[in-house]
């Protein structure tokens, strides 16, 4: 009897990982985009290729790392608008700076520091203001896109003489993995082990789920929003110098649109607009999705207009869960 009894409870536990493996919101995630690789296997002969395969993960790599920086702002309560004119603010300083004369590896550390103290003055502003970050950074979006078209004259700067060296960061392979993907996955690795083991990274948590609450209980909330206010911003300016380096050449207008995507990854994976939740590889399977979608549409000749469509009808899907979970999950605290 006793044995019969051990065997049960062994039995359960047993089937617990499995259990909690298929709740989690990322495995539906991984379901959706294994079921688009089948489905678009057999509707387009070029989506399995090399080549496409390749041409999906650069398209997201980079913007990945911004994405990171989104999740983590998030989870703490805050929203970021400005990212794709901060990376292309920071091309455009690091662009010019070369253009000038200056050793590009050192233009591209002064443009990730301005993108730092961008990040700074938002968490300024919001912490000390007590500014929405919602405003404040779209303040900092239109100031931000005005810099670029104003430093460049709204052309785009070619930088050709750029040392191969420096454009190794963006076009190099290490065997037959690009740099630009290692270079992700050690920022998507790094800040995904921070966020589930590192207690200063559950302070973010703790604030953006109820920040007066963690206020109370002696965590400097304040602080936890500056700095990871201040981190997107950065990861934006990293992500800006590897476009540099991978397109040779500082576009003013490029990011146009990258917040949709940004935050629609970030909420598609399972990090809430209102703070308190998100995994960064939940962020990464919804930034891996909007690229499998995209390169799906592009395959199926489906036109740009209608493109923009489904990517936007595809966020307001991914916000309307994450609303409808909020009220399940207050209205269960309640009872």
């Amino acid at each position: 009897m006793e044995n019969s009894i051990e065997l049960t409870a062994a039995a359960k536990q047993g089937a617990n990982p499995v259990k909690k493996f298929l709740r989690m919101r990322e495995t539906g995630l991984i379901l959706i985009i294994l079921a688009l690789f089948v489905a678009m296997s057999f509707a387009s002969p070029y989506f399995l290729t090399w080549v496409n395969m390749r041409a999906m993960v650069m398209a997201f790599a980079v913007e990945g790392i911004v994405v990171v920086g989104m999740t983590i702002l998030l989870i703490s309560g805050g929203i970021d608008l400005s990212v794709g004119s901060v990376t292309a603010l920071a091309m455009v300083i690091a662009g010019s700076l070369f253009l000038a004369g200056v050793d590009p590896w050192l233009a591209s550390l002064v443009a990730i520091a301005a993108c730092t103290a961008i990040g700074a003055f938002m968490g300024f502003f919001v912490t000390r203001m007590g500014l929405h970050h919602f405003i404040v950074s779209l303040a900092v979006m239109v100031i931000a896109r005005g810099a670029c078209l104003l430093f460049t004259g709204g052309r785009p700067l070619g930088l050709f003489t750029l040392p191969p060296e420096f454009k190794f960061i963006g076009q190099g392979s290490i065997g037959p993995v690009p740099l630009v993907i290692i270079v992700f996955l050690v920022v998507v690795l790094c800040f995904d082990f921070m966020l589930r083991r590192s207690t200063a990274f559950r302070k973010v948590f703790y604030t953006g789920s109820n920040e007066k609450a963690a206020a109370y209980s002696g965590i400097r909330t304040k602080r936890v929003i500056f700095l990871t206010t201040t981190l997107c911003s950065t990861l934006c300016g990293i992500a800006g110098i590897i476009y540099m380096a991978r397109f040779g050449s500082a576009q003013p207008t490029f990011g146009l649109g990258m917040e949709l995507n940004v935050i629609a990854a970030a909420v598609i994976g399972g990090a809430s607009l209102n703070g308190g939740s998100g995994t960064i590889f939940g962020a990464i399977l919804g930034a891996a999705l909007l690229s499998v979608v995209s390169s799906s549409l592009s395959l199926l000749d489906v036109s740009v207009y209608w493109q923009d469509i489904i990517r936007g009808s595809i966020l307001l899907t991914a916000v309307s869960i994450d609303h409808y979970l909020n009220k399940k999950r207050d209205a269960g605290g309640k009872a």
